[in-house]
């Protein structure tokens, strides 16, 4: 008998998350593999409840039907897509394992890191821009940067609080560190949400 053989995975992730007084939360998260990478973002609907999710949920619709396009390109798409809701603020990550970058962008309050795996590489922050997605549109500045196996990737909303990056047990698994920032960290005044993405490495 022949074993089955299954390709290795790109990332390894998981997402933490509250709601604001068990509302529907605004906060959303989108994780999808592509053929050469992955597409990753995180995305806060403007306010809270039942309107604000919905908005978040049109975002990550929109990020779905052009998931091949540019960071600057998904961008634009959302900004009119969302036109007709609250809006949201996001951040976005595109993974590109065939030249091991990120490329990577925000709008809003939504931060993300980017914490290296190995001794003597500095961490990064995503840069992001003051606006809203579907209202008022920044001049976008997407950063590309090289990326290694085991790096990790930390997006959080502004439920979570100042300071999380010191809440982050980097050598955990992505759950034990989503789950430790949410509960160090957030601000139980908002809605909140934790990606963290391990990345690791092409796949052969």
């Amino acid at each position: 008998m022949t074993a089955e053989i299954r390709p290795r995975a790109l990332l390894e992730w998981a997402i933490a998350g509250a709601a604001l007084d068990g509302q529907e939360s605004g906060d959303l998260h989108l994780v999808t593999p592509l053929p050469h990478g992955a597409l990753v973002a995180l995305i806060d609907g403007l306010g809270h409840g039942p309107d604000a999710a919905e908005a978040a949920r049109q975002a990550v619709s929109l990020l779905l039907e052009r998931p091949h396009a540019s960071v600057g390109q998904l961008f634009e798409h959302c900004h009119e897509g969302l036109r007709k809701t609250r809006g949201a603020v996001m951040s976005v990550a595109m993974l590109d394992s065939r030249h091991s970058t990120i490329a990577w962008c925000g709008v809003g309050n939504v931060e993300g890191v980017l914490l290296p795996s190995t001794p003597g590489r500095k961490r990064s922050a995503i840069a992001c821009r003051g606006g809203v997605v579907g209202y008022r549109l920044p001049p976008l500045k997407v950063d590309t940067l090289p990326l290694f196996p085991h790096d990790l990737l930390v997006f959080v909303t502004d439920g979570i609080g100042d300071g999380f990056i010191q809440s982050i047990p980097a050598e955990a698994s992505p759950q034990l560190i989503a789950d430790t920032v949410l509960a160090e960290c957030g601000k139980r005044s908002d809605d909140a949400l934790v990606l963290v993405v391990r990345y690791l490495g092409a796949v052969p």
